[in-house]
């Protein structure tokens, strides 16, 4: 799948994915300006055109952005080397809405419909730390 920036000067190539995650941490949520509708894409992600900014947010993982219009293009696990994409970028694109992280996180405003599976943050790092022994 293909996705764009704002400004069209970085495309994202992925292979085609389905399933999409909504994340509620306090750092998703700052940088989105609302829960992260996030697409986990693995290693196999392409830029092209102008290179994407990268910002250090944590010890594990960066987030990336277009310098030219601030588009908002990943948050990169960097131990497992895992790209996890906005879902905004790929505009023709079907997705599931199928879980939602960092559930003890989202705020009272907003409340979704859909039927997901719901991790707290500490089952979330929990499953993660199993999934890395």
């Amino acid at each position: 799948m293909k996705g764009k920036c704002l400004c069209g000067n970085i495309e994202v190539t992925t292979p085609d994915q389905k399933e999409l995650g909504l994340c509620h941490c306090s750092m998703c949520r700052r940088w989105s300006g609302g829960p992260l509708f996030a697409v986990h894409c693995g290693a196999n992600v392409t830029f092209t055109g102008s290179d994407p900014v990268r910002y250090q947010s944590s010890e594990w993982a960066e987030r990336g952005f277009c310098a030219n219009c601030g588009t908002h293009l990943f948050y990169h696990l960097l131990p497992s080397n895992e790209y996890i994409l906005p879902a905004g970028l790929f505009q023709d694109q079907d997705f599931h809405l199928s879980n939602e992280i960092f559930i003890d996180e989202k705020p009272n405003y907003y409340e979704l419909s859909n039927k997901t599976k719901k991790l707290t943050g500490q089952q979330v790092f929990e499953q993660y730390n199993s999934d890395n022994e």
